[in-house]
């Protein structure tokens, strides 16, 4: 058995950034040749050692970054006005690019791939949204639809 650094993910044997135990032959004749990982020994043990640590400083802080954005949506309670039919709904349903452009006014940067509907907004009233920030924090706001009022 040899200690490998990943350089990239590989399923059942470890993450990008991390140092596992290996057989010499895998090592050797699949993971180093196809630049998955490098082989650690005496001379760079300590390098790829110091790697690691920074990469798991920077995860941390990432993921702290992440839970920081999560407790600002929890619980946010945001509005927007649409125009509606005579009988309350919407003309057509709410898009994701109203509430990042929504979320981008209480300064919270979100692409439109990370809003999840719970169902379609196809009429007034208070709807819940979800924001897919990770796999595993998926904060929940509440998006009111108000009825914009017709000209006449």
């Amino acid at each position: 058995m040899i200690q490998v650094y990943m350089l990239k993910d590989v399923e059942a044997v470890g993450m990008t950034g991390q140092v596992v135990k290996v057989s010499e032959g895998y090592a050797s004749n699949f993971l180093v040749p196809r630049k998955l990982a490098i082989r650690i020994d005496n001379t760079n043990k300590k390098f790829y050692a110091g790697v690691q640590l920074r990469e798991k400083v920077t995860q941390e802080v990432l993921s702290t970054k992440v839970g920081m954005i999560a407790e600002r949506i929890k619980g946010l309670r945001l509005s927007v006005k649409q125009k509606i039919h005579d009988d309350g709904k919407l003309y057509g349903s709410l898009s994701a690019d109203i509430v990042v452009d929504l979320l981008k006014e209480k300064e919270i940067v979100i692409t439109k791939k990370q809003v999840e509907f719970v169902k379609n907004i196809k009429n007034v009233g208070e709807h819940k949204v979800i924001i897919k920030l990770s796999a595993k924090l998926k904060p929940e706001l509440t998006l009111k639809v108000v009825g914009e009022a017709k000209a006449a």
